[in-house]
């Protein structure tokens, strides 16, 4: 569910510093409209589908264990390759960059709306993600440089916004599209947008000729693939056995690719992730805790949805509208949490947001076949929704608490894309859990017995998460001053 994502923060372009002997952009305004709208999209693309997922499995006769892979597919790649797009975008054109990236999410949506088989959605879907990668990182650069000074910070408050709004649009949307025209619909309707969005960036968006320098490749294709053979691997335990060749192959290969990513970035000039940021003790913790907390949140919004429908039988226009509360609480939250951070430090709300979304997860395991919105959906969800809006806030501003200005944009795509990864992982370890509950002959209450345990692996890792940051989150909130080599300055 998009809405937990903050806004991507460019992995490595930094805002540019206002030129005195220029005027800002007159039509900069009407530029940041045209890149909200785009960040909108590939925001409610993600929440959208969790509401159609149910349909989706029925209409391309998907199993459970496959149907993940809709989800898992788009963050995978999307998180794999976030710092990779923010490196072409800075040395390629971030306008270039950014219609590239759109483009390709357009197409991909159409070939995803007409997917006759599990297959070719499910390679469309990474391709959305690929395309996501350059958009993202990419369209965040341009309105940096964009605005200038104050501006700066009410054209990135505009983007923010547009963020949350979009998760919260997308499960009501979704459950509208899905039930009027089906989920093809969900696809298409980016066909449209995207056709507007190019035409206003060909009119509205200044061109940016790149800068010189080298792209990390051989880095960006460790790290992607290293993680989907890993992702790959946990999604077959349960069907192939834990000690199966086939997946101790397949998570072998994946932890051979991630070593070989290490040695990389140590090697190479320019690194898609400067091993050095992670000397700075709040980076590590944050990144720790941002991880646990993506694969809590992805599977529980998946699970979720499909226990919405499959088991109490909502159309999806009920699941849409019953998830709002929680969506409606995230933004309550993290609009309440930096004034929390204030006063009660920064690492109380790290530990505090992850312990409400394990009692909010650990409500949800208890869902029964004969479940209610006001008994068994409303309360977890007013937890859950308060635990992920003050993890979050309080999980960026760790992230960036002692971070040299030159490595900022570095930190913040840094501190997304681990966000995407640990959901790549946690969806596919929770659909492991509940389809070995479930059994091989699935009834209405065994469905709902692997979804309680997949709960329950969420609620472990979300009190993992509030372990890890009582644990190795610095005390206090202190200031910049130290240098991305831990050095203080």
């Amino acid at each position: 569910m998009e809405a937990l994502r903050t806004a991507p923060v460019s992995p490595t372009a930094q805002p540019a510093p206002p030129d005195p002997d220029h005027s800002p952009d007159p039509r900069r305004w009407a530029a940041l409209s045209v890149l909200a709208v785009a960040q909108f999209m590939v925001v409610l693309d993600s929440s959208i589908v969790n509401i159609a997922l149910p349909d989706i499995g029925t209409g391309l006769h998907m199993a459970p264990s496959s149907l993940s892979w809709v989800v898992t597919a788009y963050v995978l790649t999307f998180g794999g390759l976030l710092m990779l797009g923010g490196r072409i975008a800075d040395l390629r054109g971030r306008r270039a960059t950014f219609l590239t990236g759109l483009i390709g999410f357009g197409a991909a949506s159409a070939v995803a709306a007409c997917a006759p088989a599990a297959g070719t959605l499910i390679t469309a879907r990474a391709v959305q993600g690929a395309a996501a990668a350059l958009m993202s990182p990419a369209a965040l650069s341009l309105v940096t440089t964009l605005f200038p000074g104050k501006e700066r910070a009410k054209a990135l408050g505009v983007w923010g916004a547009v963020a949350g709004c979009g998760g919260a649009a997308g499960v009501l949307l979704g459950g509208v599209l899905t039930g009027a025209f089906g989920w093809p619909a969900i696809f298409l309707v980016n066909l449209p947008v995207a056709a507007a969005v190019a035409a206003g960036t060909l009119r509205y968006v200044p061109a940016h000729a790149g800068t010189r320098g080298g792209i990390d490749l051989p880095g960006a294709a460790t790290l992607t693939t290293g993680l989907a053979s890993i992702v790959y691997g946990l999604s077959q335990v349960d069907a192939k056995g834990t000690t199966s060749t086939l997946v101790l192959s397949a998570l072998g290969l994946g932890a051979l690719l991630l070593a070989v990513f290490v040695a990389i970035e140590r090697a190479v000039a320019q690194p898609l992730v400067p091993l050095r940021i992670f000397r700075l003790r709040t980076v590590t913790s944050a990144n720790a805790v941002m991880a646990a907390i993506g694969a809590a949140t992805v599977g529980l919004f998946f699970f979720l949805s499909l226990y919405l429908q499959q088991i109490l039988h909502y159309t999806p226009l009920q699941a849409g509208l019953s998830q709002l509360p929680l969506a409606l609480m995230i933004i309550v939250a993290a609009g309440l949490a930096p004034q929390l951070v204030a006063r009660t430090g920064n690492k109380t709300l790290m530990v505090t947001g992850p312990l409400l979304l394990a009692a909010g997860m650990g409500w949800f395991s208890t869902a029964s076949v004969h479940g209610s919105f006001a008994g068994t959906i409303l309360g977890p969800s007013f937890l859950v929704g308060a635990g992920l809006g003050l993890s979050f806030v309080s999980v960026n501003v760790t992230a960036a608490a002692q971070v040299a200005p030159a490595d900022a944009g570095l930190a913040g795509g840094l501190i997304n894309t681990t966000q995407q990864i640990g959901g790549a992982l946690g969806l596919a370890l929770l659909s492991a859990v509940a389809t070995h509950r479930t059994g091989t002959t699935p009834t209405l209450a065994g469905i709902n017995s692997g979804y309680h345990a997949a709960f329950l692996a969420g609620t472990a890792i979300a009190a993992a998460a509030a372990l890890l940051a009582a644990l190795i989150t610095p005390r206090g909130d202190r200031p910049a001053q130290e240098t991305a080599t831990g050095k203080t300055l």
